[in-house]
């Protein structure tokens, strides 16, 4: 009986297509010639020009998200969703060259996932970090080189910072 369970608790996946064949092996003179950071950043370079459109997508996601909040109100599901637009241009906006734009993503993040719950976000806030993310996107405030952006994610930070002041930290509860 216990060999049984055993072997229900997991379960092979086999792919559907051998990768292998979708690639060519190099030969040991390739290989030795071979640079893995060259090819990557080659990578990145044809594929840079589309940075700008995949960073753009990626916001109207976000104002998307943010539109079913203002309709819909503040709930489990319409913070998830606007939740995940923020988190997925905090994860990729260092790689579309939009750095600045990454931290105030992640700024928002952490506002989401500081409040304990959704009603007690303060929506003209939120509104403020969606609408700097669109407006940084579509000015091109990609880095620390754009002055109005970096005071613009300071505030930011500095008004979430005191507005989560009232609210214990995880590690408060922890040590009671």
């Amino acid at each position: 009986m216990a060999d049984a369970a055993k072997e229900q608790e997991y379960e092979i996946v086999s792919p559907p297509s051998d990768l292998r064949s979708k690639v060519r092996e190099l030969t040991p003179r390739e290989a030795k010639k071979f640079d893995p950071v060259k090819a990557a950043e080659a990578a990145l370079s044809r594929l840079s020009p589309h940075f700008g459109n995949w960073m753009d997508n990626e916001t109207k996601a976000l104002m998307s998200a943010w539109s079913e909040v203002q309709s819909r109100g503040m709930s489990e599901e319409t913070l998830a969703t606007l939740f995940q637009a923020a988190h997925n241009i905090k994860g990729q906006a260092l790689t579309l060259g939009f750095p600045l734009v990454g931290q105030v993503a992640s700024s928002l993040c952490h506002l989401i996932e500081t409040v304990p719950s959704p009603e007690k976000l303060p929506m003209p806030l939120m509104e403020r970090y969606v609408e700097a993310i669109r407006a940084m996107v579509l000015e091109g405030a990609k880095d620390d080189a754009n002055k109005t952006g970096v005071e613009l994610l300071e505030t930011l930070e500095t008004v979430t910072n005191d507005f989560l002041g009232q609210f214990p930290s995880r590690n408060d509860e922890l040590d009671n």
